[in-house]
């Protein structure tokens, strides 16, 4: 799941700046599971944005505002009270964001920021296993990916900074290395062990990225 989080109120009273009457958009999806823009949010954005001098004509929490198509019908169904609002304010990630701008016709201000895919541990504890790089080593890595889980990135096995299965830049961090070859060795296998890994092709990763299906 995308993981994000709410811009300050000092940061969005910024860019609120000029605009008096806002239409809301919340996601159902992940900024619910992330409490950062889910009904509960739109809702205490609504009392916020009121008690700054706002005036809000409605709010939508759409399934999914990454969806294009869905974003465009929601939208179609909220025509007057967007229409009303001088912008729209966002809170959902950066897919959102730009559904919203390209479907409305409208100025469109985000709220979150977007932080990461994210695994979820428990109800509200999220970490990142992916940095969506388009070149996974997880087939040869024991599911573990090192171009996250290593703060250097490396690919070919541990720095000379780890010491007793940890990490240089932070003793409490778990080296991913030592963790690799551990699930390797369990699973009796070599794996990514067994070769070099070249540097990464950065080609394969130029935004913006498109796949049709």
């Amino acid at each position: 799941m995308i993981v994000s989080q709410r811009k300050s109120y000092e940061e969005l009273l910024l860019h609120l700046e000029g605009l008096h009457t806002l239409f809301l958009i919340g996601c159902s999806a992940c900024a619910t599971a992330c409490k950062s823009g889910g009904e509960e949010e739109v809702d205490r954005m609504e009392e916020w944005l009121m008690a700054n001098g706002r005036q809000v004509t409605g709010s939508a929490v759409i399934d999914s505002p990454c969806n294009i198509n869905r974003t465009a019908r929601d939208l179609r169904d909220h025509r007057a009270q967007v229409d009303e609002a001088d912008a729209i304010l966002v809170m959902a990630c950066g897919a959102g964001v730009h559904s919203v701008a390209l479907k409305s016709g409208k100025r469109v201000v985000g709220a979150l920021d977007t932080l990461f895919l994210g695994n979820i541990r428990r109800i509200g504890q999220f970490e990142e296993k992916c940095s969506i790089c388009g070149a996974c080593l997880l087939n040869e890595t024991g599911g573990i990916c090192p171009a996250t889980l290593c703060p250097k990135g490396l690919l070919n096995g541990p720095c000379g900074g780890m010491e007793d299965g940890k990490c240089e830049t932070d003793r409490e961090l778990d080296c991913a290395w030592c963790q690799i070859y551990d699930r390797l060795k369990s699973e009796g296998r070599g794996g990514v062990f067994n070769r070099i890994v070249p540097p990464r092709d950065w080609q394969r990763k130029l935004p913006p990225g498109k796949l049709t299906v």
